[in-house]
């Protein structure tokens, strides 16, 4: 979806990001108000979504769905989101990201309690296509308000909001466990969404009195230089445009080589690559928010406490991840950190799927959650560089692909073969998406060497 904010990709981590001659000398205090607030709103939108995911076992249960009849419901949340991005890009256009971002966590929390008076299938669907429209707009409209702010601030913090929204759902799924079994999910998610608004309210008002962050205006330069528009790896908008809130987050990533592309692949070959590695690692990452819980619950016999609690491990896996991402591909290198974290995820979700025992099913999906942190993130970077604003495009649009049709193929596998067994796709595709840009980037390597 085409955005006004690009912001073109540094070389190194620590030197600053770039900034339009309009935007304005980065303020003195880096936490400022506008800043934490923002962190608030993301830190909510993960809350929102994990008090949803530790729910859902009493949902199916409440409208009597099968697996593959779950799943097509579960398909209208990400249905929603994908039919309102593109709207809510314009709006952000027309009237700023700030007010947009508060009009649409305001929905996300009205529509947070709808899914417990839901008796039947189609009605789920119905409400959890309300649920995804915010949900999607929200996504959409805070990235975007994060990208002026990370070119105001002159500083690569855009992590830290991805990683807000990682410990919302930690919270969220937290909170989820320990009151599964003294509130029931109507209370529950009416508390949920009044904890939404009553955040939306604080922070909005604070952020929309906050000096606004001039819009980041892309810099013209010589091709291959990364000064070209777009050519850099995005900072975060890209990713959380493509899959919600989270799945972009590490943004900037050191390039590869000293142009900031790719040496010797061919661009849109590259591309293609990064965007099935980004489908691959999205259809884990929605497999894993909507089957854990139920997983858990039907086939490892654990209470709905002790499910909430691997679906927060989990979050905190993810979250310890995210917030390590940056220095860990300075330190092994993106095609390395890729490669293992991959390998890690498939590794852990055998074990999670497989194992007979709650312990050590939840250890997996810690693995799962470590592994996966960072090849979203990363991959749509990449593709940024290598490609530039179609790059992103064609990436984010083949990576939430993957979000979509993850819940709806392990439902049908699961009625088919039973859940554990559909589970051990997720672990095929990690390795996928583990090994694909490795062996690209050897590629290149490769063809730079016979040069």
């Amino acid at each position: 979806m085409p955005l006004r904010n690009k912001i073109r990709s540094h070389r190194h981590a620590d030197e600053s990001l770039p900034q339009s001659r309009s935007t304005p000398p980065a303020p003195d205090r880096p936490w400022g108000a506008a800043r934490l607030a923002l962190t608030a709103f993301f830190a909510v939108d993960g809350f929102l979504f994990a008090a949803w995911v530790v729910r859902i076992p009493d949902v199916r249960s409440q409208v009597n769905a099968s697996h593959s009849a779950l799943g097509l419901a579960l398909l209208c949340l990400s249905i929603g989101a994908v039919l309102t991005m593109p709207l809510v890009g314009r709006l952000c256009l027309r009237y700023g990201s700030r007010p947009v971002t508060v009009g649409s966590l305001a929905l996300l929390s009205l529509a947070v309690p709808l899914p417990a008076h839901a008796h039947s299938v189609l009605s789920l669907g119905a409400v959890l296509l309300l649920f995804g429209a915010g949900y999607g707009g929200a996504n959409v409209a805070m990235n975007s308000a994060a990208v002026d702010l990370v070119a105001q601030l002159r500083r690569p913090v855009m992590p830290s909001f991805h990683a807000g929204y990682s410990l919302g759902g930690l919270v969220g799924a937290g909170f989820g466990g320990l009151l599964a079994d003294r509130l029931t999910t109507a209370w529950a998610l009416a508390l949920g969404g009044l904890l939404g608004l009553a955040v939306t309210v604080g922070a909005g008002v604070v952020l929309l009195r906050s000096p606004a962050a001039p819009m980041v205006a892309p810099e013209r330069g010589g091709a291959g230089t990364g000064t070209e528009p777009g050519t850099g790896a995005e900072t975060g908008a890209g990713a959380g445009e493509g899959a919600g809130a989270g799945e972009g987050g590490a943004a900037t990533v050191p390039a590869e080589d000293s142009t900031g592309r790719p040496a010797g692949a061919p661009v849109r070959l590259l591309v293609l690559v990064l965007g099935l590695t980004a489908l691959c690692t999205a259809y884990g990452e929605g497999a894993i928010a909507d089957w854990t819980t139920l997983h858990l619950t039907d086939d490892v016999h654990a209470s709905a406490g002790t499910a909430a609690a691997g679906y927060a491990a989990y979050a905190f896996a993810m979250t310890s991840g995210r917030v390590g991402g940056t220095w860990l591909s300075i330190r092994l290198g993106q095609n390395r950190l890729m490669l293992l974290g991959g390998l890690t995820a498939a590794a852990g979700m055998l074990v999670a799927a497989l194992a007979p025992a709650v312990s050590v099913a939840i250890g997996g999906f810690v693995l799962v959650g470590l592994g996966l942190a960072n090849l979203f993130p990363l991959a749509i970077a990449r593709a940024g560089a290598a490609g530039g604003p179609q790059g992103v495009a064609l990436a984010s649009t083949l990576g939430y692909g993957g979000m979509l049709i993850g819940p709806v193929v392990i439902g049908f596998l699961a009625d088919a073969a039973g859940l554990p067994l559909a589970l051990t796709t997720v672990a095929v595709a990690a390795t996928t998406a583990a090994l694909l840009p490795f062996a690209v980037g050897r590629r290149g390597r490769q063809r730079t060497d016979d040069r």
